[in-house]
């Protein structure tokens, strides 16, 4: 169902995803319900991991990468420290650490 439709080559198959993972991340935005916006991210890491690309580093930061719960109006914690941005998913009580510029 994710990729029925695959392009010839490899490359028009990457390109393809890529489309369909920035559609469902602003989809996700749009949601009403946050269960409906973590399908979304859901249905995208599969998208991601069968057509063996990486997730633009831009929509990186919008989901918690340990259950995978979208980042959405007070669901997280954001704090600075050691030239350090942490994320901290409220649902499960895991962190992200990225490098502030």
């Amino acid at each position: 169902m994710l990729l029925t439709i695959m392009p010839k080559n490899q490359k028009q198959a990457k390109e393809v995803a890529k489309e369909r993972i920035q559609t469902l991340f602003q989809q996700a935005a749009k949601a009403k319900t946050q269960a409906l916006a973590n399908r979304y991210v859901a249905l995208a890491r599969k998208i991601q991991m069968k057509a063996r690309i990486r997730m633009p580093k831009e929509l990186k930061r919008k989901f918690c990468k340990h259950c995978y719960n979208y980042f959405k109006d007070k669901n997280y914690r954001v704090r600075t420290k050691d030239k350090k941005v942490i994320y901290t998913c409220l649902k499960c009580k895991k962190y992200s650490r990225f490098p502030l510029k």
